[in-house]
């Protein structure tokens, strides 16, 4: 998969994500006319300009401290102005205001106990399958026929993450430690997170995003975060918290991180000959597929416009590949 193959499908991951960012921040029509009033929704874009706002500024005027944690400030920034707003609509009583919702962290101080500070999460291996019982060989092929071509977007994403990482640290990691031993962590990962209850996951974006912005590239860094999530799982409060960050303070950030896909996909762009019309074929069948949202379905499997786009992509860059023979 070279860059011409790798970079608009990339960019058509975070593309695809624009209107998950722009529905959690409440500007589109169906938020408007879904709204009992428009009031609603004007609180809520406002909330998420002010996290998106703040997460900006941090980041490129912020001293130190501020440009490694621009996304947490421009978070907290934007649910101080939600709970502003909360307060402001509570003594008017204008609910139109309170776009935030406590209940998820008052209910754990309703009766203090042990189990308000320290819980266990749920460990959902077993009931996400239904136990063991469908583990046949039909659900297996259903499930290996649905996601193969996933997979290919997965490696895509994977390759493109590691090359913009490798840009930014001066070392080429797709050489040391290796495809082999990345994508060995990536699938390792996945399967650690799908047995303690989490969805599967892929190098993320967003992530590398993150180190792009704040210039923290330390394998030491990602450990003990990795960690600290862990343990903030068994703390109830912070939990509790967390879960009450309004979904538009949430799309204000993801306006950022999802444009960060698709801007380190258009930047694998940048080497690649476009001149030539192989290439230019080749990126234009995956930007048209893969914004076009073109799907197959076979029975009860869907390949999602992603993978049909790469698919197709690949198609083009073989039946292309070769050069016309120079006449003498």
């Amino acid at each position: 998969m070279p860059a011409v193959v790798i970079g608009p499908t990339v960019a058509i991951i975070g593309l695809s994500l624009a209107g998950n960012a722009i529905g959690d921040l409440g500007a589109t029509a169906a938020n408007f006319e879904a709204a009992e009033t428009p009031v609603n929704v004007y609180i809520k874009i406002i909330c998420g300009l002010v996290t998106l706002v703040v997460t900006m500024l941090c980041s490129v005027y912020g001293k130190k401290m501020g440009r490694l944690i621009p996304f947490i400030i421009g978070i907290l920034a934007g649910y101080l102005t939600a709970t502003c707003f909360y307060f402001i609509g509570n003594a008017t009583g204008n609910d139109a205001l309170k776009v935030i919702d406590y209940t998820a962290l008052t209910s754990l101080f309703n009766e203090i106990s042990f189990n308000s500070f320290i819980a266990v999460p749920d460990f959902t291996f077993l009931t996400a399958f239904g136990g063991f019982g469908e583990l046949n060989g039909a659900y297996i092929g259903t499930i290996a026929v649905a996601y193969i071509p996933v997979a290919f977007v997965v490696f895509a994403e994977h390759i493109a993450d590691h090359k913009n990482l490798s840009s930014i640290i001066e070392h080429d990691l797709l050489e040391d430690p290796g495809l082999s031993r990345t994508l060995l962590g990536d699938g390792v990962g996945s399967m650690v997170g799908a047995f303690f209850g989490g969805c599967p996951n892929t190098t993320y974006g967003e992530s590398v995003g993150c180190v792009a912005i704040t210039k923290n590239a330390s394998v030491r860094t990602i450990i003990v975060t990795a960690f600290e999530a862990m343990l903030i799982a068994f703390i109830a409060p912070f939990v509790g918290f967390l879960s009450t960050i309004p979904s538009c303070v949430m799309g204000g950030v993801c306006v950022a991180l999802y444009g960060f896909i698709a801007v380190s996909g258009l930047k694998m762009l940048q080497k690649v000959d476009l001149d030539d019309n192989r290439n230019l074929f080749t990126a234009s069948v995956i930007l048209i597929e893969g914004v076009g949202g073109m799907i197959l379905k076979f029975g009860n499997v869907t390949i999602t416009e992603v993978a049909c786009a790469l698919i197709l992509g690949i198609l083009t860059n073989i039946i292309l590949g070769k050069k016309k023979k120079k006449s003498k």
